[in-house]
């Protein structure tokens, strides 16, 4: 078997000419496995600062960094995603070498400033930076093998992270310095990457869009702000990993701390590999289609968690273990395509802008879901299963209203992104793509 159909086989992207490009996502999802998920502990372990201090420094400095997406989406058409990119994984390097003289409170909410943006400014551009490596009808798989391979970095990073808070603090600041030196890493390898992806002329019949930028055409542009809108139940969705999951689990249901592990790590394990596989078998279908129908399997895993709480104790473990299974299924479904649509949808000269108004539904839902998924929990166990499922069937609808029309076409699959230089905004405004 060549190795072209290896790749073939195994849904994974045509990688020639991206060595750099796949090496630097690499570096930034290790980076972000070996800290973030223990920040709070990093801080607990190296200050005498109270906990509750610390909690709501680190709360008020994601806060802060809210409105980031917006800046990187102007700076992203201005620049280049790649410009951008590499000045956010800069950031992020600034602001973890910052930790370790961070020990007051207001310290600690500068560095937390730092890192957030620095991580949103990252988010919001990189899925331009897929649409440049990604050749023609290669999108889905692209986006399948980037969330694969970072899935596979941040469950490795988070590893190495838990021993070295084991070894003590002195290794747990080697950590964090080790941590900066990732994303320095992951800054060069980017600035010396040239997208090999080629731009082919417009298809015969097909307008490329008018107009001027600025964010008041993505406000005008009513089938976006739908995706974005529906976005937030997917957000929410994923949400319930790192917030509500473990809290079910051991609180709820009394069941032991084991199973909290197994589940993470069988959707870790199942995401690095089944998702290209998975891509492989959406590349041909419409991504607004495929997002609904995760929509759906969501609201099934949800209907399967709210259920363990009427099966006998011994069905309690292979209960989660499926419902965590159809999680994973929905998560493989949603995250390429919607990554996908966000940027397919949106005009070549003002994506930035676009993207930057789709990652805001991210900044939004994640700062919300530790607040909502609780409130919910304490009002009865169900409850979060229950809303969970009902946003996730109402974003369906949402979805499908996005049409088929340049999604998935032929021409606009071959359409190629923008050149990742800076563009002069045009003069007349831009055209209305509800």
């Amino acid at each position: 078997m060549t190795g072209r159909e290896l790749l073939e086989k195994w849904g994974l992207p045509d990688l020639t000419g991206n060595g750099r490009f796949v090496s630097a996502n690499v570096m930034d999802s290790l980076g972000n496995g070996l800290v973030l998920a223990f920040t709070v502990l990093y801080f607990t372990t190296t200050t005498s600062l109270p906990l509750g201090a610390i909690g709501a420094a680190l709360s008020l400095g994601q806060l802060l960094a809210l409105p980031t997406p917006v800046v990187a989406g102007a700076l992203i058409d201005r620049f280049g995603s790649r410009a951008v990119v590499i000045g956010a994984n800069l950031m992020s390097a600034a602001g973890f070498c910052a930790f370790l003289a961070a020990d007051a409170v207001w310290k600690i909410v500068a560095v937390q400033f730092v890192v957030q943006a620095g991580s949103s400014i990252y988010w919001t551009s990189s899925r331009s930076l897929v649409l440049l490596a990604a050749r023609r009808r290669d999108h889905a798989r692209w986006f399948g093998f980037i969330s694969a391979l970072r899935n596979i970095g941040g469950g490795f990073g988070a590893a190495v992270a838990s021993l070295a808070i084991a070894w003590g603090s002195e290794w747990v600041r080697a950590l964090v310095l080790a941590n900066a030196l990732s994303f320095v890493i992951a800054a060069c390898l980017l600035a010396g990457w040239r997208p090999t992806a080629p731009t082919p002329a417009p298809a015969p019949g097909l307008a490329r869009p008018a107009g001027g930028g600025g964010y008041g055409a993505v406000l005008r542009d009513l089938r976006y702000l739908r995706l974005v809108v529906a976005n937030l139940a997917y957000v929410l969705a994923a949400s319930v990993l790192p917030v509500l999951l473990a809290l079910y689990i051991t609180e709820v249901l009394h069941a032991p701390a084991w199973l909290v592990g197994a589940c993470m790590v069988g959707n870790m394990v199942l995401v690095a590999l089944v998702q290209t596989l998975v891509a492989r078998m959406i590349e041909r279908r419409r991504p607004a289609r495929v997002l609904a129908l995760a929509g759906v399997v969501n609201a099934v895993a949800f209907a399967l968690f709210g259920l363990v709480l009427a099966v006998p104790g011994w069905m309690v473990a292979g209960g989660l273990l499926l419902a965590m299974a159809v999680f994973t299924a929905a998560e493989m479904l949603s995250m390429p395509s919607s990554s996908e649509l966000s940027a397919s949808l949106a005009p070549d000269h003002i994506r930035g802008r676009y993207l930057g108004v789709f990652q805001l539904s991210w900044s939004l839902g994640n700062a919300l879901a530790p607040a909502v998924l609780t409130t919910l929990l304490g009002h009865g166990p169900a409850w979060p299963w229950v809303v969970l499922g009902a946003v996730n069937l109402l974003a369906v609808p949402l979805v499908l209203s996005l049409g088929d029309s340049a999604l998935g076409e032929p021409a606009r699959a071959g359409a190629a992104p923008e050149d990742d230089v800076p563009r002069q905004q045009p003069l007349t405004d831009t055209a209305d793509h509800r």
